[in-house]
């Protein structure tokens, strides 16, 4: 239980309050004008350490710098390339708003107004500041959030006031769906034809495409084992795991082996399948050749909408859809978590299962005896 004890100050008698925290630390308050104050204290005291609703206010009073520096060295789960635009972000956004604030001092109409600044802009600074994406806007928010619900689980703050703001929506791209001799007039005008086939045809990602070796090409079966992915962070490679650390198999069509055999000519089992000139990771396109790079050069050429070689997965699915492969087979062939992924992200290009339904119930229909009374029914 709380104790509260008289002192004297300058200003007169005060009264103090000792309690024990939570966690059975013994801390004080002092400064009460009145024993009836002190009182009142202590049985709030006692009140929110029953209730599970005690907040340590010395706690509170460390800021959001402070925290974030700490939230930032506990983020070994991501990957370098994840990692980096969640480093970047903290810094660039989240640290100079709130990085002198205590986490007391946050309140949820302070970061609706930041969100609302960083989706708007502001013209009237030196540089200007321009708007930020969605996306960028979300993911700020994301690490101010994250950051305020582990002070809720320390015992810092009651509840997060971040939580129940409103966020930007983003906006989805359309996709580009190529068609096949689309597909192979790009090949033929780019310097790596049969990278660009394999990005269209399999879906693979990128870091995946790059990252493959020649013990990963199964010839005979007509496979590719996706094990790693090598994604350029600034000028660094960096190889891990695939996304969401699946690894996974994907087919590959016939007409793919002769030219991917070719690719392996001369490398041992290690060597990699689609190799840069000084016979390392390929890198990024950006950085390939002047004038954007050697894929964007094809892409000039070919006269085809403008994409860049992430968006191939999406004809890449287009393809396996049109052949008749059903959303689980793509999913597994795109790496997606979940079918409902794969759902979500290419819902128009199942559109044709729905009319096979109408059709296919109607077929039902036709063949049972109500069909005949339904017929008699209509006028």
């Amino acid at each position: 239980m709380a104790t509260i004890e008289k002192y004297d100050t300058k200003a007169g008698m005060r009264y103090r309050v000792r309690y024990r925290k939570p966690d059975h630390t013994q801390t004080d308050k002092r400064g009460f004008r009145t024993k009836r104050d002190a009182e009142a204290f202590a049985a709030t005291v006692e009140v929110s350490k029953l209730r599970g609703e005690f907040i340590d206010v010395a706690a509170s009073r460390l800021t959001i710098g402070q925290l974030g520096a700490e939230w930032l060295t506990r983020q070994t789960h991501l990957k370098p390339s994840s990692y980096r635009p969640v480093e970047a972000s903290w810094r660039n956004h989240v640290e100079p708003a709130w990085g002198s604030t205590s986490v007391a001092d946050v309140r949820k109409t302070a970061v609706q107004q930041w969100l609302s600044d960083l989706t708007a802009g502001d013209q009237t600074l030196t540089p200007e500041r321009k708007p930020k994406s969605a996306t960028v806007v979300i993911r700020a928010y994301g690490i101010l959030g994250s950051i305020l619900d582990g002070c809720v689980d320390d015992r810092r703050i009651l509840s997060n006031p971040a939580r129940g703001v409103t966020l930007p929506r983003k906006g989805k791209k359309a996709h580009v769906y190529l068609s096949h001799e689309q597909i192979h007039t790009l090949a033929s005008e780019a310097k790596h034809p049969t990278l660009v086939m394999v990005l269209a045809y399999c879906g693979i990602r990128w870091g995946e495409a790059v990252g493959l070796t020649v013990k990963d090409l199964d010839m005979l079966k007509r496979r590719i084992r996706i094990e790693e992915n090598a994604v350029e962070v600034g000028n660094k490679i960096e190889v891990g795991t695939p996304k969401n650390h699946k690894r996974r198999t994907v087919p590959f069509p016939a007409f793919l082996a002769e030219s991917l055999a070719k690719q392996c000519e001369g490398k041992s089992r290690d060597g990699l399948v689609f190799a840069g000139e000084d016979g390392g990771y390929l890198r990024s396109t950006r950085v390939q050749e002047d004038h954007g790079g050697w894929f964007s050069g094809a892409v000039k050429r070919s006269g085809i909408p403008r994409i860049t070689p992430h968006d191939l997965r999406h004809t890449a699915a287009s393809f396996a859809v049109s052949a008749g492969a059903n959303v689980k087979a793509v999913q597994r062939m795109l790496g997606h978590s979940s079918a409902a992924m794969t759902l979500d992200i290419y819902a128009d290009l199942f559109d044709d299962d729905l009319d096979a339904v109408a059709t296919a119930l109607d077929h039902a229909v036709s063949q049972a005896s109500v069909g005949k009374m339904w017929a008699r029914a209509v006028p």
